[in-house]
């Protein structure tokens, strides 16, 4: 019986213990991805927040000023586009103020699409004004991407070996009812996730779920990793929008791979 006991005993210390550094390490953890937003503000502000020495209170308030920051922030935009429209190839503006995803080529606006949904990092619209706005002053330029369907979609046909051989073949475009979502990952370390608005049928409820978990257990797994070596995990800055299919997938094969993308936040 008394051996009985000390077992019972032993197996209750030994539960508590594991238990103890499971909720350590998830305690642990969880603090540090708590951080991650906070180093984020700071590498924000370090890099972007205008240095003024000029420090009186009229300056102060007129900074605080929604008109003034309004025209700072329009200011910002254009100068973004300016700089892209330098170039020979399309880019992305995205204007939450009237919810307009745009293709530009030159400044010339070539295709215009309404966002039915936007939702953006708190960072971006509540944190330190000068440090938004000098850091939407310049383009975003495209890193890498990943999506539901292919960039630029290939078609391998036999070559007939005469004209008798000739047959037209209609080969339909599958991402015509494929869902489309993709996300654009800038040098800037802002994502751009943009998801199709429809969601009528399962198989687009479906194929939106498994995108958006795959993306969470990478990011999660990329925090177990750098919590592992001591290190804070990144934090992205992401600017989520719904779009109609078609726009969307328009949009995404249009936009070279290392794009860019303009915001008027």
């Amino acid at each position: 019986m008394e051996s009985e006991n000390k077992k019972v005993s032993h197996g209750t210390i030994t539960f508590f213990v594991i238990t103890g550094i499971i909720l350590l390490v998830v305690g642990y953890y969880t603090v540090m991805c708590m951080m991650s937003p906070g180093k984020k503000l700071e590498e924000l502000r370090k890099e972007y927040s205008a240095k003024s020495n000029d420090k009186n209170n009229t300056d102060k308030q007129i900074n605080r000023d929604p008109a003034y920051l309004k025209l700072l922030k329009e200011k910002a935009f254009l100068q973004s586009r300016i700089a892209m429209a330098e170039t020979d190839s399309s880019y992305l503006t995205i204007n939450m103020s009237d919810s307009s995803a745009n293709l530009e080529i030159c400044g010339v606006v070539v295709h215009k699409s309404k966002m039915s949904s936007i939702k953006t990092s708190k960072i971006l619209s509540a944190t330190d004004e000068n440090a938004v706005l000098s850091l939407l002053s310049a383009p975003f330029t495209i890193l890498s991407s990943s999506s539901t369907i292919p960039k630029e979609p290939i078609v391998i046909q036999m070559a007939p070996k005469d004209t008798s051989e000739y047959k037209p073949d209609v080969v339909p475009d599958t991402t015509l009812t494929e869902p489309v979502n993709y996300i654009l990952e800038t040098k800037q370390g802002v994502r751009l996730y943009v998801y199709q608005q429809e969601k009528d049928k399962m198989n687009e409820r479906i194929a939106q779920a498994k995108f958006d978990l795959d993306d969470k257990i990478k990011d999660t797994w990329n925090s177990i990793r750098s919590v592992a070596a001591f290190k804070i995990p990144e934090y992205h800055l992401f600017i989520k929008i719904k779009l109609p299919r078609a726009d969307a997938k328009i949009i995404y094969r249009a936009i070279p791979r290392n794009g860019q993308i303009a915001l008027f936040n």
